[in-house]
């Protein structure tokens, strides 16, 4: 599984990276059959934020190290480096661009926007 990762490089300058999650055949929850199965990561809180149509936030760093899934509706996000990326249902964006200039995001679409965020560890 790929997914996308919003960074701060050393100097607070915010970039995409492309990054992937490996998968290993897991029995789970026996008696069900073995599923894939990512390795597990420490989170600390859950929420599910609501964009509304039209929503725009300015340049800011993203307040907490989190990861968003992206449920319903469309984003678009612009790093510093002048990046633009769309993220629609089924987008999994980590955000950990807590230092520097940050990002740039505006829902894109004529829905809101719904996504489930998961607050990480520092």
């Amino acid at each position: 599984m790929k997914y996308n990762h919003i960074y701060a490089d050393q100097a607070g300058e915010s970039h995409f990276k492309d990054a992937k999650v490996d998968f290993t055949e897991t029995n789970f929850a026996p008696p069900a059959p073995p599923l894939n199965l990512s390795p597990f990561n420490p989170a600390t809180q859950y929420a599910f934020c609501s964009f509304p149509v039209g929503w725009t936030g300015d340049w800011h760093p993203t307040p907490k190290r989190q990861i968003f899934f992206i449920l319903s509706g469309e984003v678009a996000a612009q790093v510093g480096d002048g990046e633009v990326r769309h993220f629609g249902p089924g987008d999994v964006v980590l955000a950990e661009d807590t230092t520097g200039k940050g990002h740039t995001s505006w829902v894109i679409s004529k829905t809101d926007m719904l996504a489930a965020v998961v607050q990480l560890p520092d």
